[in-house]
């Protein structure tokens, strides 16, 4: 498994030869501007919620690639009325795609697309892979119910929100980690404008003082799993 940050709250995720990108907010985003969309691929879109911040380059995206969108009810609605393929899911379910298991999970947040359309309430997703399981939190708070992701996945990255203001903080991050039991962090949603900046080198040492490693992806940087 693959992954490449794109910005924000911008995720690929190749498994084998399937391409999948989350929560795409690229062309927006000045810091990711040696990003083309164009030459992403994409086979899946998968989408925590509804915000300009996360879906801006969904509908360019899934134009030229055909790319099935997998979100709530609400938001893969809102796309399949214009034409769009989509899965949709809700709260606590799961379903088998070809790339792994998909289970949706509860984040803290709101939802709306920037035309006033209700985007249904806002999740996260549990990737388990055939070799590889992942947690994407999507933009949420601190919940209790992170506590049942270990409950039935045990996880080898969890990717949280860090910026703080709109989401969790670094300091609530790391507790998310102890709930998820996963040590291995990808941080994300954080420097793309002045609410959610951060001092990396201060959120790095409060991780590795837990032994944990936290990993703050410069734009279009991958890792592997």
């Amino acid at each position: 498994m693959k992954i490449t940050f794109y910005g924000h709250a911008s995720l690929g995720i190749e498994v084998d030869d399937i391409s999948i990108l989350v929560d795409p907010f690229i062309s927006p985003n000045e810091k990711a501007s040696h990003i083309n969309i164009n030459t992403l691929k994409a086979d899946y879109i998968l989408l925590t919620h509804a915000h300009e911040d996360h879906v801006a380059d969904v509908e360019a995206i899934a134009k030229r690639t055909n790319a099935v969108i997998v979100s709530n009810a609400e938001i893969v609605t809102y796309y399949s009325n214009k034409g769009f393929e989509g899965h949709p899911m809700n709260h606590g379910g799961q379903w088998d795609f070809e790339f792994g298991t998909v289970k949706y999970v509860n984040a803290i947040h709101s939802s709306g697309f920037a035309d006033g359309t209700y985007g249904g309430n806002p999740g996260g997703f549990v990737i388990e892979g055939e070799r590889k399981n992942i947690y994407i939190a999507g933009d949420t708070a601190l919940t209790f119910d992170m506590k049942l992701i270990p409950l039935h996945t045990k996880l080898d990255l969890a990717i949280l929100p860090i910026g703080d203001n709109f989401t969790m903080g670094v300091d609530d991050a790391l507790l998310a980690s102890d709930f998820v039991e996963c040590d291995k962090v990808l941080g994300y949603h954080f420097d793309t404008f002045g609410y959610i900046e951060i001092d990396h080198e201060e959120a790095k040492r409060k991780f590795f003082d837990k032994n944990k490693d936290l990993m703050l992806l410069e734009i279009g940087e991958s890792i592997e799993l």
